[in-house]
């Protein structure tokens, strides 16, 4: 069996029809962690109308749990605190999980012309093929990009960008 590689997918649409359609078929693809549509509208407004994170909420209902369990030894407040807690911390997580990962889409949207759509994908594989039949499917142009390529890129871009905004603050 072929080494799994960490890739990002980006599948570039005609329309957000078929985006969609493929969305859907590419939470179910090997490996699949996260995958969301992007589209830019005729007047070149940026949208995500479809995002999916595998696990989502899992952080959040695992330290609300915990929080609560050892909230029991104060006694059922301390339980509902621990809890409360617990909840927001596991929430606090995902949140800034989220955030970068928002982060890159900024990055790779960029060239996504008016009234097309995007979807991307961040997949383990260990075999290329499922990727390319669904992008092929729905009529797609797929590029494949190592992971760690695009997390480099979104480091830097959002590096620059704290730079110029401290740049622009006269903090130089």
């Amino acid at each position: 069996m072929a080494e799994a590689i960490d890739s990002m997918l980006f599948i570039t649409f005609d329309d957000r029809t078929a985006a969609e359609a493929a969305y859907r078929e590419a939470k179910e693809l090997p490996g699949a962690r996260q995958a969301a549509v992007l589209t830019r509208s005729d007047e070149g407004l940026l949208e995500t109308p479809e995002s999916w994170v595998h696990g989502a909420g899992r952080p959040t209902v695992a330290t609300g749990i915990v929080g609560g369990l050892l909230g029991l030894f104060a006694g059922p407040v301390g339980a509902l605190l621990g809890w409360s807690a617990g909840t927001v911390i596991g929430g606090a997580a995902e949140l800034k999980q989220f955030q970068a990962g928002a982060e890159g889409l900024l990055v790779y949207s960029k060239d996504l012309a008016e009234g097309h759509a995007m979807l991307i994908v961040e997949v383990n594989e260990h075999d290329p093929a499922p990727a390319d039949r669904l992008a092929a499917a729905h009529g797609g142009r797929l590029l494949r990009r190592p992971a760690s390529e695009v997390e480099a890129e979104v480091r830097a871009a959002d590096t620059a960008a704290e730079e110029a905004a401290r740049a622009e603050r006269g903090e130089l």
